[in-house]
């Protein structure tokens, strides 16, 4: 199970301001474990998706380039204050995380 992300969003005029930090080793596959020699496994994420009141807003796909514990920032025009923003994400392992969040 991964753990919990930390999402806000917040208006700022007839837009929408959604921050979301994620924690996830972003492993690329290519870095040698300093125990052991070998390679550590890669294992990243490969699918962010972002909604708002069930409308899909944002949707990338990503690679082992995004950093350790990436953070996802983006705005949406024409959000209104009150509805929810749900951000999912899968990784190449087929683990799988969600978080929801108001806009205040």
């Amino acid at each position: 199970m991964a753990e919990p992300m930390k999402i806000r969003a917040s208006m700022n005029g007839d837009s929408a301001d959604v921050k979301c930090l994620m924690s996830h080793p972003m492993d690329t596959g290519f870095v040698k474990s300093a125990k052991t020699g070998g390679l550590i496994p890669a294992h990243h994420i490969t699918n962010v998706t972002a909604t708002i009141n069930g409308k899909v807003v944002l949707d990338a796909e990503w690679g082992g380039g995004v950093s350790k514990n990436p953070y996802l920032a983006f705005r949406v025009k024409g959000a209104k204050a009150g509805e929810k923003v749900m951000i999912n994400w899968v990784d190449n392992t087929g683990d799988k995380n969600s978080a929801e969040a108001t806009i205040g």
